[in-house]
């Protein structure tokens, strides 16, 4: 049954006034599961998993909800660092049992979402320190590897991002614009050596951006995950790193983009697991190992939260441009709206005056209200039993009930950006709050 609408808005306030807590914002996301509002549920969790990528509870529930967006494939991933990590703490415990385990230890067997199997094999030759081994299903060295993660071409390019035309400039100039004159970048002495960062609040068009670049490029397009790299086995995590770039060189020219790398490239001095230090130190050396060819690899990465990036990820040659993604400008958001209601049957919308009310919104944000009005329009057609299309009215009352979402992100980022600006990293978010009136 779902859930009261009221129940929920509550949550999300408090959700809103104490963004950082995990078990607020895993109930509120069990409640929109509830209320088949499974996208904003995986929203939730993923955040969650951004803070803590071990949550058992918050990757069940982005496997959940994933599952319930019909995303398969997500979905598998979640489901699979989720029965990894379950093992591995199920095996630290049964390693700190001091009686002999063959009398205690039951026979194990399980399946992985993806068909593999695998199982604890107990050799009876073994040390009794040594009692358990693991044996993971899966591919081989020899087998081809491009198959595990998905190389796409992209045929969107910057034509397609609607407004954002600063995002535009700088991604030109950092960018684009030497990789199209190479003959002008020899001259100036313009190295594409390293990477870029695009940080801001979420829902607002990271991931989109990163395709748009690939397709300028006329290159492919590789999106990784925590789930992509995370992996039970020890050893195994980093191992998929390099086979990651591995698969990026040889499919160059190829933007390679890390989604949420505060998660895998989360300062090494706030990790308590040696396993996290190992991480961050493996995607160093792929970048800039004097062992790796990366011509042709162009990375690109994403974060909610740049102050939690490893510093040694951002130096010069690896991470050193960051360029600041904002909430959408008015032209962005009326072309949202357009897209979310190419499909859907509408009457005269003002879509032009619909964005002018709808100023710090994120792209996500923009979309949820066609949702909304969407919603509204469809119960008022079951309730009368005459079918209409979508009015300028519903996004009226649907504006009442939905609000910006990006405004606990700029509470946080504001004090990163006025104490902790080291080398002016900062100044273009600075700029955008001072523009606000937000400091």
């Amino acid at each position: 049954m779902p859930t009261d609408p009221a129940v929920i808005s509550a949550m999300a306030s408090a959700v809103q006034s104490d963004p950082d807590n995990p078990a607020l914002r895993l109930h509120l996301a069990a409640l929109l599961l509830e209320s088949g509002r499974p996208g904003e549920a995986l929203e939730h969790a993923a955040h969650v998993l951004s803070r803590q990528p071990d949550n058992l509870e918050a990757l069940q529930k982005a496997a959940d909800a994933a599952d319930a967006t019909g995303d398969k494939i997500r979905a598998a991933g979640y489901r699979r660092l989720y029965e990894g990590l379950s093992w591995n703490r199920a095996k630290s415990l049964l390693d700190g049992i001091e009686e002999p385990l063959d009398t205690a230890r039951p026979e194990l067997s399980r399946e992985t979402v993806d068909g593999d199997r695998f199982s604890p094999l107990v050799d009876e030759d073994d040390d009794e320190d040594d009692r358990i081994r693991l044996r993971a299903g899966g591919p081989t060295e020899d087998e081809d590897r491009d198959g595990v993660w998905d190389v796409e071409t992209s045929d969107i390019t910057l034509a397609d991002v609607a407004g954002m035309e600063e995002v535009k400039r700088r991604l030109n100039v950092a960018f684009l614009a030497p990789m199209r004159n190479p003959d002008m970048m020899k001259l100036y002495g313009k190295s594409l050596r390293g990477g870029l960062l695009l940080y801001g609040p979420p829902g607002c068009g990271k991931t989109f951006i990163a395709r748009a670049v690939a397709g300028e490029l006329g290159a492919k397009f590789m999106a990784i995950g925590l789930s992509d790299v995370l992996d039970m086995y020890i050893g195994q995590s980093e191992r998929n790193l390099h086979e990651i770039f591995e698969t990026a060189r040889r499919n160059r020219p190829c933007v390679l983009f890390f989604d949420e790398i505060d998660a895998l490239g989360r300062k090494r001095s706030l990790q308590r697991e040696h396993a996290g230090r190992d991480i961050v130190n493996q995607v160093l050396a792929e970048m800039d190992s004097v062992g790796y060819n990366n011509d042709g690899v162009f990375i690109l990465a994403a974060t909610n939260h740049p102050w939690d990036v490893d510093t040694a990820l951002r130096r010069p040659g690896r991470l050193d441009r960051t360029l600041l993604v904002l909430p959408p400008d008015a032209p962005a958001r009326q072309a949202i709206l357009q897209w979310n209601l190419r499909e859907r049957p509408v009457e005269a919308i003002d879509t032009r005056g619909i964005a002018a009310q709808t100023e710090g919104f994120s792209g996500a944000d923009v979309a949820h209200l066609c949702e909304s009005a969407a919603e509204l329009a469809m119960e008022d057609s079951i309730t009368s039993g005459n079918v209409r299309p979508i009015r300028t009215g519903d996004f009226k009352r649907a504006l009442k009930e939905v609000r910006p979402s990006v405004r606990p992100w700029f509470d946080t980022a504001r004090n990163y950006a006025l104490f902790a600006n080291e080398g002016g990293v900062y100044d273009d978010l600075l700029a955008y709050l001072r523009a606000q009136r937000m400091l």
